[in-house]
């Protein structure tokens, strides 16, 4: 029996609609950070990064822990993505917390990607699948649901309307907010790339636990804002949290770029 033409159409349009639905943060949203990192490399570390990537950018290398989910051998690397605590942590508990951390997730991950990159022991592909990692793992720590709290997943099982529409709270900080503003990657990254001299010394300087202590910190107040199950989030929610947003996607940049300028340096 063949399709009216409108259902063929609607189906069509849902067709092509799938993979952009699935297409959000991991492509959006560390894709800013790696190309604020861009900026901000010494020639020398992007001459070593050239080496073990090739023409693949940092900001195109920063997905690929997202897409080798689908390979059921690589299942193993979903952990390294977050790092979850406790709600109400002063600062002293949070870093006694990260001092002890034995567990594989973001944290004790990154302190070990840092360490096999300084090496000159690894084979290039072990090199190339670690840098890959480590560039993605560094956004990661930087949106506040990856550093919440395990009894929610993250804000994974607290539900909110964005704009009408449902999803979950770590949706909204992975996909929808960032996806709000409309803009590509190298747009965003050229709208909010402009650090004070003073900002980009001090948090080209700090530890990674300092730069998740930061995330925590915004993540309890996203966690605070929400009051209610299925609560309403729309243009307020957009103009409350744009600016920290921003700030952490720039943030990660910077982070990111200290970090491997360290990584590479001339020793």
């Amino acid at each position: 029996m063949k399709l009216p033409r409108i259902l063929r159409s609607l189906l069509l349009i849902s067709f092509l609609y799938i993979p952009f639905q699935g297409m959000a943060w991991g492509l959006l949203g560390h894709r800013i950070v790696g190309e604020v990192a861009d900026a901000y490399l010494t020639r020398h570390t992007q001459k070593e990064i050239f080496k073990i990537l090739g023409t693949e950018s940092v900001a195109m290398a920063s997905n690929w822990a997202d897409f080798i989910k689908s390979d059921p051998s690589k299942s193993n690397y979903s952990p390294w993505h977050y790092c979850d605590f406790k709600g109400g942590a002063s600062e002293q508990e949070f870093h006694t917390f990260l001092d002890a951390d034995t567990t594989v997730d973001a944290y004790t991950k990154l302190n070990f990607l840092v360490a096999e990159l300084k090496k000159n022991t690894l084979d290039q592909e072990t090199k190339a699948m670690y840098l890959r990692l480590l560039i993605h793992i560094v956004g990661d720590v930087h949106q506040p649901m990856h550093v919440g709290r395990a009894e929610d997943q993250g804000g994974n099982k607290i539900k909110v309307m964005w704009f009408g529409v449902s999803y979950n709270l770590h949706s909204v900080w992975d996909n929808q907010l960032i996806n709000f503003q409309q803009l590509s990657y190298t747009e965003y990254a050229k709208a909010i790339n402009h650090p004070s001299e003073a900002d980009r010394l001090v948090w080209s300087k700090e530890s990674i636990s300092t730069w998740m202590w930061g995330t925590y910190q915004l993540a309890e107040k996203v966690y605070a804002d929400i009051k209610q199950p299925d609560q309403k989030l729309d243009y307020r929610y957009n103009y409350d949290y744009l600016a920290p947003m921003n700030q952490q996607l720039l943030k990660g940049g910077i982070h990111l770029a200290a970090l491997l300028n360290d990584i590479f340096k001339k020793r």
